[in-house]
């Protein structure tokens, strides 16, 4: 079988399964592009269920991207403490939106190239391609840990990292399915922890 074929085997029962899911994750279902861009890059090794109320806390407090790129370092350390490596991430959001401010994106709006995204502070090609995805409609393959770690489970792919995860699943996924692989790839990979490619199976039925 064609490395196409079958990942399209795979990936069609795993939509078929999760796609009717209601379930929010992180960088999906905020009003403005720069709430999802700064979601995203909080979300960044930090449980959804735990990102999106301390994200709401966050655009309650800073509800423009003006507003946060003026923020006080130690008050957003406080707002978003829950969220793993909060000092750092931090630092990320300011300057991500002190990058938007200064760039002409005052309103509220983001980049639509990842060649841009990725200049901003906590941009990788992770959230820069869920953003491309996400805010602008365009095809791109976010590869967190749960993609990278399906993708190899099943064999598309025999990578190291995310990074070449997404180059090598470009090359045989037919570029319309690209932004839907991160949402159903997440939401299998959350209720299956390891790398037993049965487990994985075993929910799809």
């Amino acid at each position: 079988m064609k490395k196409t074929d079958y990942f399209l085997e795979i990936f069609k029962i795993a939509e078929k399964h999760y796609g009717p899911s209601s379930k929010r994750l992180a960088g999906e279902g905020w009003a403005q592009d720069w709430q999802t861009l700064v979601a995203t890059i909080l979300s960044a090794q930090t449980r959804d269920e735990t990102t999106i109320p301390v994200a709401v806390g966050l655009f309650k407090k800073y509800p423009k991207v003006e507003m946060l790129a003026k923020a006080k370092l130690s008050d957003v350390e406080k707002t978003i403490r829950r969220i793993n490596f909060y000092k750092n991430k931090s630092k990320h959001i300011i300057g991500a939106a002190l990058w938007l401010k200064e760039n002409g994106y005052k309103d509220g709006t983001v980049p639509d190239t990842i060649e841009e995204l990725i200049k901003m502070s906590g941009v990788g090609r992770k959230v820069a391609n869920l953003i491309i995805a996400e805010v602008h409609n365009k095809d791109g393959i976010c590869v967190d840990t749960h993609v990278h770690r399906i993708s190899n489970v099943f064999g598309f792919v025999k990578t190291k990292n995310p990074k070449e995860t997404e180059f090598a699943l470009m090359k045989f996924v037919p570029q319309k399915y690209w932004s839907r692989i991160n949402r159903i790839f997440v939401l299998w990979g959350k209720e299956v922890r390891g790398y037993d490619k049965k487990k994985f199976l075993e929910k799809l039925k």
